[in-house]
């Protein structure tokens, strides 16, 4: 049993802004259902340009369902600037916290908003698979490539295979990739020590 926080189970419980906005202003979809997570997140600005309203459908865990409820509230009011710089560190915080094995709901509900933005900018989503500019495929089961494994590694400061597979599910199923995963890790720490 996972060791959630009063307010993750007040989330979870009572998750606010469930639903889809029609005619919204910017759509993000991030995860894969058939790998256990996936996330919809939708919102309409308001005429002073801040976000009217946000809501969420989400096909996860409790960690997953708290993690977009709360999204939700941190970004209402708010303009595209201010959310568009909220990390999953802050998700994190403002639950007060999530268990380790958990912290790819907060990745994910963070990727989710900057997809709905990238959405109303006109852009394509940045996390849809495009392995031609999104690096090497390394956890099949995930569909996790390098790129991003690099990316959550440095956003935060993760050193071992186990800490990714807990941000990213990469390597946390048939676990095969976690050597590569870790060599990976290997060379971005000492490539970054070299920049010091």
């Amino acid at each position: 049993m996972w060791n959630y926080t009063e307010k993750v189970m007040d989330h979870f419980m009572n998750p606010r802004n469930v639903g889809e906005i029609e005619n919204a202003d910017g759509t993000g979809m991030v995860g894969n259902a058939s790998c256990g997570d996936a996330l919809k997140l939708t919102f309409k600005l308001g005429p002073d340009g801040r976000i009217a309203d946000v809501k969420f459908k989400t096909f996860g865990c409790a960690s997953a369902i708290a993690s977009s409820s709360v999204l939700t509230e941190m970004v209402k009011g708010k303009t595209l600037e201010e959310v568009a710089k909220i990390t999953n560190q802050d998700i994190v915080n403002e639950l007060g916290s999530l268990p380790e094995a958990k912290m790819h709901c907060s990745v994910m509900g963070m990727e989710a908003l900057q997809a709905a933005i990238a959405d109303y900018k006109g852009e394509p989503n940045p996390f849809e698979r495009n392995l031609d500019h999104e690096g090497k495929l390394v956890c099949k089961c995930f569909g996790v490539t390098d790129v991003k494994i690099v990316k959550v590694a440095k956003e935060n400061n993760l050193h071992s295979a186990s800490e990714v597979t807990n941000y990213c599910k990469a390597g946390g199923a048939c676990g095969s990739c976690l050597g590569e995963i870790q060599h990976i890790l290997d060379d971005l720490w000492k490539l970054e020590s070299l920049k010091k």
